[in-house]
């Protein structure tokens, strides 16, 4: 399975969104792949709210997870894993748990820590100008 949307401006997120939703793999994990600034975190920001999230919804650089409850009381975990070294750091904070709880996990940076992965996963990638941006969904 493969979708993409070229040249999305931010207020059109809601397409996106909609895609993700109705991809989402049985192990509830999905993966944001791009350069820094490219919107990830807005991206899960837009998710977030589909899904009834009320918090503010920010990047965990330095936490490397937040959690976040839907509108169900289900928690969404939200992991950056931009700054980590090496993947004993993932295993430090107990991610296989996180990746296997059956709860959504949002990844960004997941190239660090892919083989702590299930094996099926929705990958999203983000390329972008100035203007807008391109977000291609495939299932892993």
């Amino acid at each position: 399975m493969n979708i993409s949307f070229n040249q999305i401006a931010q207020q059109d997120l809601g397409k996106v969104v909609n895609a993700i939703i109705d991809c989402i793999p049985p192990s509830k994990i999905i993966i944001f792949e791009g350069k820094l600034g490219s919107g990830k975190t807005t991206l899960i920001g837009q998710l977030c709210q589909h899904c009834g999230v009320t918090d503010r919804i920010s990047s965990p650089t330095f936490g490397l997870v937040n959690e976040y409850l839907s509108s169900n009381q289900t928690a969404i975990y939200h992991f950056d894993f931009y700054r980590i070294n090496s993947i004993d750091e993932a295993f430090d904070i107990g991610a296989e748990e996180y990746f296997y709880s059956g709860n959504l996990c949002l990844i960004e940076w997941a190239d660090k820590v892919i083989e702590l992965l299930p094996a099926n996963y929705l990958k999203v990638s983000i390329t972008y100008n100035n203007v807008a941006r391109n977000y291609h969904l495939e299932m892993k």
